[in-house]
């Protein structure tokens, strides 16, 4: 699948629907797809999947790239499609990769590893939570060559950060992934109305309790007391304390590629670059850290301006159709990460759900790229789109 992919997608969905009675297995549109998904979780799930910060106005907002419109050119040769970029230094066969979601086994079982399984079945790129319910060493292995990136919350103590990072080498993963845009929790109303917080059962921790950094400061396994396990990772959670000058400890941690996720300022993204990042990813958390925030599709084309030439740019928050990939690219960024989609689409169908959605999007993207005019993801600018305030 590479050329072509969105046509032969929906020429596949036309023949079985007309010739064999077939019909998708899920949802197509995100609207219904999010809707069936809700259904099937139960409601502290949904409300920690779906909830933003606040009043959600971030989270509603990020999603309207109505504001930027794209321009059609006609016969423009685009036949042979090629959707291929250049993340951190690799190529990847599209511009879409599966953003970091933590505690997957929150709407099904198989969690991480049926997300990791749809990855690799499209070689779509894995970014691996560091709050994800199955450790890193397994999913690393699911995914065998499909490249995977590890997302590190950065660790109050010092031996258990630098064993996340040296155990994500070792496991094989390309890149390093830092968020930096939650140094503490958000006001999540869904979850508080609920007081639910689901690590406080053991949840999403596994990369925690499978550490042999976090294990050695236990009295006991976390298999024999959990609670004393959970209360320790939530004394050694995150760190407010952490500046520019500490990503310092990272890089002589890592020799992987490191990338800073969470920047919504053109000075963040430049001090991120001066300080040794080989990339910056453009986000708002999905709207679920700081409620009435410049939403991530606002920030994009300031932040390109600023260091767009210099380092790799990744965005999400927002993303729902392939039109939103074509624009954002547009707008120079070299990747977009999934977030809530695949999960929903995790939650109606496992790995069978994932792949859907993943395929889905690809498709859309592939198609508006070409009936636009656009034969490579490369040669996407800002000429592909024009501003309303332009129009």
């Amino acid at each position: 699948m590479g050329e072509q992919f969105g046509n032969r997608k929906v020429n596949q969905v036309y023949r079985e629907g007309m010739f064999e009675g077939k019909t998708p297995e899920f949802p197509v549109s995100y609207e219904d797809l999010r809707e069936a998904a809700h259904a099937s979780m139960d409601e502290t799930a949904r409300a920690y999947i779906h909830g933003g910060a606040g009043a959600e106005e971030t989270f509603r907002k990020e999603q309207d790239f109505s504001a930027w419109r794209i321009v059609p050119r006609m016969l423009q040769g685009v036949e042979d499609r090629d959707l291929s970029t250049e993340v951190l230094g690799q190529t990847i066969d599209y511009p879409v990769m599966v953003t970091p979601l933590g505690v997957q086994t929150l709407v099904h079982e198989d969690g991480e590893l049926a997300t990791s399984a749809a990855c690799d079945e499209l070689n779509v790129p894995f970014i691996l939570s560091s709050l994800s319910s199955t450790p890193m060493e397994d999913v690393a292995e699911a995914l065998g060559d499909t490249p995977k990136w590890f997302q590190f919350y950065w660790s109050s103590d010092e031996d258990i950060a630098k064993s996340f990072l040296n155990r994500a080498e070792e496991s094989g993963y390309d890149a390093i992934v830092i968020t930096v845009d939650a140094p503490t929790l958000g006001w999540r109303e869904r979850l508080i109305e609920r007081g639910y917080y689901p690590f406080l059962e053991g949840e999403g921790v596994a990369n925690y309790f499978s550490d042999p950094a976090f294990r050695s400061q236990l009295d006991d396994p976390p298999e024999e007391d959990p609670q004393a396990a959970v209360d320790h990772f939530l004394d050694i959670f995150g760190d407010s304390s952490l500046t520019w000058d500490d990503l310092e400890f990272v890089f002589e941690n890592t020799d992987l590629p490191v990338l800073i996720k969470g920047v919504l300022h053109p000075e963040d993204a430049r001090k991120a670059v001066e300080h040794g990042a080989d990339g910056v990813g453009v986000s708002t958390h999905g709207g679920r850290q700081v409620d009435g925030s410049i939403t991530a599709i606002e920030a994009l084309p300031e932040i390109v301006d600023e260091v767009g030439d210099e380092v790799t740019i990744t965005f999400d928050s927002g993303i729902r159709r392939g039109s939103d990939i074509y624009k954002a690219l547009s707008l120079g960024a070299d990747a977009c990460l999934i977030g809530r989609p695949f999960i929903y689409g995790l939650a109606l169908g496992g790995q069978d759900g994932v792949h859907h959605v993943l395929e889905n999007l690809i498709a859309d993207f592939d198609l508006s790229m070409g009936l636009a005019g656009r034969d490579d993801v490369d040669n996407l600018d800002r000429d592909s789109l024009r501003h309303e305030d332009d129009l």
